[in-house]
C-alpha cells in the first residue's frame, strides 16, 4: 500500500509543473485524494482535493491556476500547476483518505 509522487523540481516564476501520484495496494477509485504542501518553518496545507465522484476544491490562493484531476484507469491523481510563483515553494505531498500519505517531492520556483 503506497503512493508515489513524481514530477517535481526547479521551475522559473510563471512556468508550469505537473505533479502525478501513483497509488497501488487499495481501491485507488473509491477514496477522495489531496494535494497538501509544505514549506519551511509553515504548517501544512491543503493546496487541492477530488472526491471519488470528482468534485474539487482548492486553495483560495491557487484557484484559476492549479488543476486536480484523478485517472482511476491509471491509479494517478495529478496536479496541473501553472503561473507559478516564489510562494509556491513547497513540498507538495499526496494524501489517499484510507488513510495514507506519500514521501513528497520538492516544488522550487526561483529565478
Amino acid at each position: 500500500v503506497q503512493l508515489v509522487e513524481s514530477g517535481g523540481g526547479l521551475v522559473q516564476p510563471g512556468g508550469s509543473l505537473r505533479l502525478s501520484c501513483a497509488a497501488s495496494g487499495f481501491s485507488f477509485s473509491m477514496y477522495a485524494m489531496n494535494w497538501y504542501r509544505q514549506s519551511t518553518g509553515k504548517q501544512r496545507e491543503l493546496v487541492a482535493g477530488i472526491t471519488n465522484g470528482g468534485r474539487t476544491n482548492y486553495l483560495d490562493g491557487v484557484k484559476g491556476r492549479f488543476t486536480i484531476s484523478r485517472d482511476n484507469a491509471k491509479n494517478t491523481v495529478y496536479l496541473q500547476m501553472n503561473s507559478l510563483k516564489p510562494e509556491d515553494t513547497a513540498v507538495y505531498y499526496c494524501y489517499a483518505a484510507y488513510p495514507l500519505w506519500g514521501q513528497g517531492t520538492q516544488v522550487t520556483v526561483s529565478s
